[in-house]
């Protein structure tokens, strides 16, 4: 996908998310991140969305702490979510493509990463918002999720920060069954994960299912469709994955 493809679907599931979120209203759990109202999830949202706006507008070439979450609830906050929204994805439409600035992940550029990054995190959270409206969660396209699967494990999780890991050597395969040639080979041991983007030998576990279900199942928003073989790597997904 390419970045104005990302800069679409942010400024869609954004609206998707304030929507649920306003229906949901502010002091509904959030089934997906146990201890959250719908009051953290926009808090933590907007405030995500301001700080990858400060990198893009401001320039600014190492990483800077954000700027805290706001004092507000109920339809304040919505305003302040939506505004902040917006701001995000006027910058980056508007941004040059040689933009220089901090970003954390292997990208063909600055721009490209914070557009990609920040599409995956507000449909995440637009996940989360849905889940608090208390009806069906909203799937999405299936290049648009294998390009987050992608991301997750070869960007994610191939960080020191994964916890993902074994004492011994083990190998876990995630494939989407919808796709063709999306598969991706994960080789867990006491050290960071390391993804390859084949089916490269035998795996001690596979989880596979359709890309947009393998998408939210891998963010642990929903259970993966399909395991085989060794469960126990899917339950080390589950307990460890978090992205922190």
């Amino acid at each position: 996908m390419d970045t104005s493809a990302h800069v679409k679907t942010l400024a869609h599931e954004g609206s998707l998310l304030a929507t649920a979120a306003e229906s949901a209203g502010t002091d509904a759990d959030v089934p997906t991140c146990p201890g959250w109202r719908v009051r953290d999830l926009l808090r933590h949202t907007g405030a995500v969305h301001r700080w990858a706006t400060s990198f893009v507008a401001e320039g600014h070439t190492a990483p800077r702490p954000d700027g805290g979450l706001p004092d507000l609830d109920g339809a304040a906050l919505l305003a302040w979510f939506r505004e902040g929204h917006g701001l995000l994805v006027d910058t980056l439409a508007g941004a040059a493509p040689d933009v220089r600035c901090w970003h954390f992940l292997p990208a063909p550029s600055p721009l490209a990463f914070w557009a990609r990054r920040q599409a995956h995190e507000t449909t995440v959270h637009r996940m989360d918002a849905e889940s608090a409206a208390g009806g069906a969660v909203t799937g999405v396209a299936a290049d648009f999720a294998v390009d987050g699967i992608d991301e997750l494990l070869c960007g994610f999780h191939a960080r020191p920060k994964s916890a993902v890991r074994t004492p011994e050597p083990r190998t876990l395969r995630v494939r989407a069954t919808d796709v063709p040639g999306a598969v991706w080979t994960v080789r867990l041991s006491a050290e960071p994960p390391v993804t390859e983007r084949a089916a490269a030998g035998d795996a001690d576990c596979e989880l596979s299912g359709p890309a947009s279900r393998l998408y939210s199942a891998l963010w642990n928003r929903r259970p993966v469709p399909e395991v085989a073989s060794d469960a126990s790597l899917a339950a080390l997904w589950r307990e460890k994955s978090g992205v922190v």
